[in-house]
């Protein structure tokens, strides 16, 4: 795992998502987040480093646009600005977070067996509490009511 940091970005496969984001035309980002997101949700067969590692770029990509959520300012990250995600990226976001810490990841399995696992699932948790909409307080109205 060619890995330097625990941060979203911190390793080969990530920044070459990046770059591809980059290459790409701006109105075919927001699909390639997608993709990645959707490969690593929907599959049902062992997650491999590479899918999980794009996958979590592209959950730190949607997280950045939501509310609470922090930019990505990283040299590894994309140089050229991302376009508005569609919010209904975030459902696969989370689907693809929680996949990726499940059994049956090799991103998982290859930091657990770092040392530096415990820093790293705390920072994918930080993701997918930006991501996952908060249920609203009991007694509190609901959205349009």
């Amino acid at each position: 795992m060619g890995t330097w940091g625990t941060g979203y970005f911190d390793n080969d496969t990530a920044a070459d998502f990046a770059g591809g984001l980059d290459d790409a035309a701006p109105g075919e980002r927001a699909a390639l987040v997608r993709a990645a997101l959707e490969r690593a949700a929907r599959g049902s067969e062992y997650l491999d480093d590479d899918e999980g590692a794009e996958a979590v770029a592209a959950a730190a990509l949607v997280a950045a646009q939501c509310p609470g959520g922090t930019a990505v300012t990283t040299a590894y990250g994309p140089a050229e600005p991302i376009p508005g995600l569609p919010g209904d990226l975030r459902a696969p976001a989370v689907a693809a977070l929680d996949r990726v810490v499940a059994e049956g990841s090799e991103l998982a399995e290859l930091w657990g067996e770092s040392g530096s696992d415990r820093v790293w699932r705390r920072g994918i948790r930080a993701l997918r509490e930006v991501l996952e909409p908060v249920p609203p307080t009991a007694g509190a109205p609901l959205p349009g009511r």
